[in-house]
């Protein structure tokens, strides 16, 4: 199995989680203030990222330090490092003002108190597992799935060309901030899931972390998901140490 392939997932996983937990659900501390403050600048700043990631994958742009320290030599048939994994999970968490349902809801009013906002973070980090489970489980599966794919190598320029495509059009989507409008339509639309809290204000851990598995099949989040799979495809194929078939 392809271990590295999953890292990177993990990286991506991590890198959102850190901004729903600092960020989103720390909203009282100094860095959820400032991410307060500037989360459209930097969301917008991370479109351009992303861009630029889409460009590296095509080969258009040369951008060493997105290669391995291992590497110094810029090749496009290179992977991306994890922390670049990472740094594309806090893009994309920075840049997708996400649907607040009543789970998240409520965990956002507890960051805004002093007393509360700790919980907020630990509720958040419930929030952000449920939401990563999914994504993890992707890589996981096209781990498996390159394991036994011995021929896909021959069309790793086609996955890599799909691949570049894909960010580029996600660091359009978050540069002219359309997350937003997609986040916005799917409430008005009674589209986003998400689940109950009852007669309890204050969610559980486990039923923030089910909010967050769920929340995955909302039009928050799946537009997402084709750029990610293709981001791992990339990094599956070119880390793949498999023959080509005859």
């Amino acid at each position: 199995m392809q271990v590295n392939t999953f890292l990177h997932a993990l990286a991506f996983v991590s890198g959102f989680s850190f901004i729903f937990i600092a960020g989103w659900g720390g909203v009282a501390t100094v860095f959820g203030q400032f991410f307060a403050q500037y989360k459209t600048i930097l969301g917008q700043l991370g479109g351009v990222i992303v861009i630029g990631f889409g460009l590296f994958t095509l080969g258009i742009l040369k951008i060493p330090w997105l290669n391995y320290d291992t590497r110094p030599e810029w090749d496009p048939k290179r992977r991306y490092g994890l922390w670049s994994s990472g740094l594309m999970g806090v893009t994309f968490a920075a840049g997708w003002s996400p649907c607040i349902g009543t789970t998240l809801g409520a965990i956002l009013t507890l960051g805004f108190s002093q007393e509360t906002s700790g919980q907020a973070m630990l509720l958040s980090s419930g929030y952000a597992l449920g939401l990563g489970l999914p994504f993890l489980a992707i890589g996981f599966g096209m781990n498996r799935a390159f394991d036994h794919l011995r021929r896909l190598r021959r069309y790793q320029g086609i996955i890599r060309a799909v691949s570049g495509l894909l960010l580029i059009a996600i660091g359009i989507i978050l540069i002219t901030g359309r997350m937003t409008l997609i986040a916005i339509w799917a409430q008005q639309n009674g589209y986003y899931f998400d689940l109950s809290l009852g007669n309890t204000p204050v969610p559980s851990y486990m039923i923030a972390i089910l909010a967050g598995m769920v929340s995955f099949l909302s039009p928050c989040v799946l537009p997402l998901v084709p750029a990610y799979v293709g981001y791992l495809s990339g990094q599956a194929v070119a880390g793949s140490k498999l023959p080509e078939a005859d």
